[in-house]
């Protein structure tokens, strides 16, 4: 895998410029605002967090707070201002 790679002056052919998809510096450093909260979650459900959080190298809150945000995102398309259901 040491094989070096060996470049040539050539004609790329046909090349197309698309416009710029990334988010900007901005976007990313955006943090929303959070909201401290108590929770009684249950002990097998914290466990299985801490458990992938350590796999994927991030905080267990943190996917919690993700799951939870992904939920109410799945929901943002029911309305919600016709009262509650029977």
């Amino acid at each position: 895998m040491s094989a070096k790679i060996k470049y040539t002056d050539e004609p790329l052919g046909k090349v197309q410029v698309i416009p710029d998809f990334l988010p900007s510096p901005a976007e990313l450093a955006f943090r929303e605002e959070g909201v401290k909260v108590t929770l009684a979650l249950s002990k097998r459900g914290i466990e299985f967090f801490k458990s992938e959080a350590t796999k994927h190298h991030t905080q267990y809150q943190r996917m919690i707070r993700r799951l939870i945000d992904a939920y109410v995102d799945a929901q943002a398309p029911t309305d919600r201002s016709s009262g509650p259901r029977a």
